[in-house]
């Protein structure tokens, strides 16, 4: 509908810059979806230099490498692999990876260098890897070191926020904010809609003045007459009545219940190193997990069956190593805590729930830092209990009561059917 606009309307110059504002809050909130695909692109690592297949390279780096060398710069039993690519050359690498006695043989200066400085430990010669597997495994380490701090950001960013970023996808904090984004844009669309709607009418000359002033007065009046509105006052009374009561029994729901909780801890363990790269089974290091109620912190002895000759010079395995001179315990942070009234055994979830440890403690192999990542509340085990199926196959124990079950319901038998919701089975 076209309005004649008055030209000589003070409203004019605030309608022409109420419509430029929606222009550009529009022009923003189109661009959003521009932003993602930038956040996706800068993500994607750039292909390494020097040809190779980088996914078979890692395959052959863990099967081979990993043991002795990282693709970072963090010294294992060797030297770290990142930038190896940029101080030697491929032919140079490839002989040396080949046969690196022959190599420090010849007197090669860098190679002398490095026998020296790693106490005259020759590195292990790999004669079966052709010169495109060699390739390979370096295009995965310069890709490696290539997504090492992005990777690294968007650890740190997880840890923060209690979670952790999708693969393939933006940060947790991106989507945040780019959510922040749209809901200002949105709030700022409807206000300035209103804003023009108001003044266009006000422009166009159709709002006449009465005897109760012209329209900004009787904007005021209608603001004035909807604040001293009994009706408006008793429901905004409620509405923060219930606003606070809600609150209150989110707190009061909310006490002794951690998720989310990450505590520093004396030693910086990665789980995502041990149980996800390098895939060591959590019974290896919680020993009582099948045996007993408690799963079990790992000793310091355990941690030397491997790193007694692995890491010897990081900073974190010196700590252990210190804790066994000093003969004290290493003072761990509990992540996962239950009340005092509540009885929890593992070793009945485990071997015969036949639970993952994924079930209540999350994907524990992709962690950095250790999170409480389940309430672990009474509703929270109920709630499991409710759905979860009984693994009666070539079980005699559950047979009649199988039979029994069936004649008197159609469902599978659930762990609340042979007594999971009864109180003295978790509360003694």
């Amino acid at each position: 509908m076209n309005i004649p606009f008055r030209e000589d309307s003070k409203f004019l110059p605030i309608l022409k810059c109420s419509k430029t504002l929606i222009a550009i809050a529009l022009t923003l909130f189109l661009s959003l979806p521009l932003l993602v695909s930038a956040q996706d692109s800068t993500a994607t690592a750039a292909a390494p230099a020097g040809g190779g297949d980088a996914a078979k390279g890692e395959s052959i780096f863990k099967n081979n490498c990993a043991q002795c060398h990282a693709a970072t710069d963090e010294r294992v039993v060797g030297p770290g692999l990142k930038g190896a690519t940029s101080r030697n050359n491929m032919e140079w690498l490839v002989k040396w990876v080949r046969n690196s006695q022959a190599v420090i043989a010849s007197g090669d200066p860098y190679a002398v260098k490095i026998y020296n400085e790693y106490s005259k430990t020759q590195m292990t010669s790999f004669p079966s890897l052709s010169e495109d597997d060699i390739k390979s495994i370096f295009a995965y380490v310069d890709q490696a070191a290539t997504a090492a701090p992005a990777a690294a950001a968007a650890t740190s960013g997880a840890a923060a926020g209690g979670s952790e970023a999708g693969a393939g996808g933006p940060s947790d904090l991106f989507m945040i904010v780019l959510v922040a984004l749209v809901v200002v844009m949105l709030l700022v669309l409807g206000v300035l809609v209103v804003i023009v709607s108001l003044l266009s009418k006000a422009v166009s000359g159709q709002t006449e003045e009465t005897a109760d002033g012209d329209f900004m007065t009787r904007f005021s009046n209608s603001l004035k007459a909807i604040v001293t509105d009994p009706a408006i006052r008793s429901a905004t009374v409620w509405v923060f009545i219930l606003l606070v009561i809600k609150a209150t029994l989110d707190g009061a729901y909310s006490v002794g219940v951690q998720q989310g909780y990450a505590p520093k801890q004396p030693i910086s363990f990665s789980h995502k190193l041990h149980a996800g790269e390098y895939k060591i089974d959590c019974n290896y290091c919680h020993t009582g997990v099948n045996r007993g109620k408690s799963a079990h912190i790992p000793s310091a002895n355990i941690c030397m069956n491997c790193h007694g000759v692995i890491k010897k010079e990081s900073p974190e395995i010196q700590k252990i190593y210190t804790s066994i001179e000093k003969d004290q315990p290493i003072e761990w942070v509990r992540v996962h805590n239950l009340p005092d009234l509540a009885y929890f055994n593992h070793a009945q979830h485990v071997n015969v729930g036949g639970l993952e440890c994924q079930n209540c403690h999350g994907e524990v192999e992709k962690m950095e830092v250790i999170q409480q990542r389940s309430s672990l509340t009474m509703g929270w085990c109920i709630d499991c209990h409710r759905k979860t199926e009984v693994n009666t196959k070539d079980n005699q124990y559950y047979d009649k009561l199988v039979q029994l079950h069936a004649s008197e319901s159609k469902e599978a038998l659930k762990v609340a059917d042979i007594g999971g919701l009864e109180c003295a089975k978790c509360h003694y």
